[in-house]
């Protein structure tokens, strides 16, 4: 089994088919693309019912977290190497720490809460992560990516996503790589990961291409094009809201609800 620690900055860039086709030309003696080329990444979002991961993440607090469950290409059988990660963002550095599983153990503890015979830091970050958010699997998203790296520094990352595509039913890895598109077509989401500063080569590189960093989140995007998902909140605790039933007294509203699964515990 394969854990992983990451901690990097990561800033993101919207490109066009000529600025990218610039980008990759001006940084070629300076980036290799990776062993992998192009490949398909595929991803599974968790979230509680009322999608408050997504929503915190998108009002940008210092610090947030999401879960996923990613593969490599679409998995072939339930022996399929797929990895648990959970990322979290403080102070804008990113951390992620991520466990490498077989596809059924995976879906068997995000699923059904059956933990896989492993114990070690990370699944226990990922433990308490379970234990105090109620999630379930809310959002499909896949992407062809070509990753790039440094020549002289190999902690120098770059991706190139196309063709993001997401969906919200058939919630499994195995189900295929479809889905509708999130970006206009031909444009390319591109993500420079870096231990610390960037390098002036490439800021400069990037300044002469007149390309500005963007805040976007692939699975924000969607949450954001899809008023059935931030509305969910809302029909989520309707028997809870006042005589009025309005927007604002929603927070009373969903401490009702949380008073009634209490009741009926006891």
């Amino acid at each position: 089994m394969a854990e992983t620690v990451f901690k990097r900055y990561e800033k993101k860039y919207l490109l066009t088919p000529e600025q990218e086709r610039d980008f990759l030309r001006l940084v070629e003696d300076r980036m290799i693309i990776d062993q992998y080329g192009l490949h398909t990444i595929c991803n599974i979002y968790f979230d509680t019912p009322d999608f408050d991961l997504i929503r915190t993440s998108i009002e940008k607090p210092i610090y947030k977290e999401k879960l996923r469950l990613r593969s490599y290409g679409v998995p072939e059988s339930p022996d399929s190497k797929v990895y648990v990660e959970l990322k979290k963002k403080f102070k804008g550095i990113v951390y992620k720490r991520r466990v490498g599983l077989k596809l059924s153990e995976a879906e068997a503890y995000l699923y059904d809460g059956i933990h896989p015979q492993k114990d070690n830091q990370i699944m226990r970050e990922i433990d308490w992560f379970l234990q105090t958010n109620p999630v379930e699997p809310q959002v499909y998203l896949a992407y062809d990516r070509r990753a790039f790296y440094g020549l002289e520094d190999n902690s120098i990352r770059l991706t190139l996503d196309k063709n993001i595509r997401c969906r919200r039913k058939k919630l499994r890895l195995g189900e295929g790589a479809v889905g509708e598109q999130l970006l206009e077509d031909d444009m390319t989401l591109m993500e420079i990961k870096l231990p610390e500063y960037m390098p002036m080569w490439m800021a400069m590189i990037l300044s002469e291409l007149k390309v500005a960093p963007v805040s976007i989140s692939k699975y924000g995007t969607f949450y954001c094009e899809n008023p059935e998902m931030y509305m969910s909140i809302i029909e989520n605790h309707l028997p809870y809201l006042g005589s009025e039933g309005s927007v604002v007294d929603l927070g009373h509203a969903r401490l009702r609800k949380d008073a009634s699964k209490d009741k009926k515990t006891k």
